[in-house]
């Protein structure tokens, strides 16, 4: 049978129904004319790949979500005293404190910063496996200054300071290695794709 369509809406109707849209008031064409959907087809009128169909914000699948906790313990963790002093006066040093003091360590709290917004705002596969070389290298920040640090600690000019690495520090280290190796795998394998294509989830089909 054959079958005419809004436009606009997409509404059908059989030949012979209606000469216009009862909902947007325009001419009812042959569905067969149409030119594909925006939510099918990209803007060349090519379908839509499974590794570019848009995932919701709160997907947290193929490490996003799990990349996403790890920057955000990672913040914390600068925020912690990082450095413990007793001579030659007790004093507690943060990520944050150091980093006042030697301007290079701002590079760890930095890319944690950054690093959040990168991974929330890939929202495809594509986009995911795209920014894995950008999420490893603003996860990798804290290590590299971690490791500096432990290498070179801080000195006075006329005195060598005491003082002991707290766990914080130690901790920093461990989640910063844990977030460039996942950082690696950001976005799965494209061998493994199920993405539910539809508003609604009754009406959605998953693409494999």
């Amino acid at each position: 049978m054959a079958l005419v369509a809004c436009p606009f809406c997409r509404e059908m109707f059989e030949q012979g129904e209606a000469k216009e849209c009862p909902v947007c008031g325009m001419a009812l064409v042959a569905f067969e004319k149409l030119p594909p959907s925006r939510e099918t087809h990209d803007e060349f009128g090519l379908p839509h790949q499974p590794e570019h169909e848009p995932l919701p914000w709160t997907y947290v699948k193929r490490e996003r979500g799990l990349l996403t906790a790890l920057a955000l313990v990672g913040l914390g963790l600068f925020f912690l005293p990082w450095i413990h002093q007793t001579l030659p006066y007790d004093l507690d040093l943060s990520g944050f404190t150091l980093s006042r003091r030697l301007g290079w360590v701002w590079g760890a709290g930095v890319g944690w910063l950054v690093l959040v917004p990168t991974v929330l705002s890939r929202r495809t596969i594509a986009q995911m496996r795209g920014a894995r070389v950008a999420a490893a290298f603003l996860s990798a920040a804290s290590l590299v200054a971690c490791l500096v640090l432990y290498l070179r600690p801080p000195h006075g000019v006329h005195y060598k300071p005491h003082f002991t690495f707290t766990p914080a520090f130690w901790a920093t280290m461990l989640v910063s290695l844990a977030a460039t190796v996942v950082s690696l795998r950001f976005g799965g394998k494209l061998e493994e794709i199920a993405v539910r294509r539809g508003a609604a989830p009754a009406g959605g089909r998953t693409l494999h």
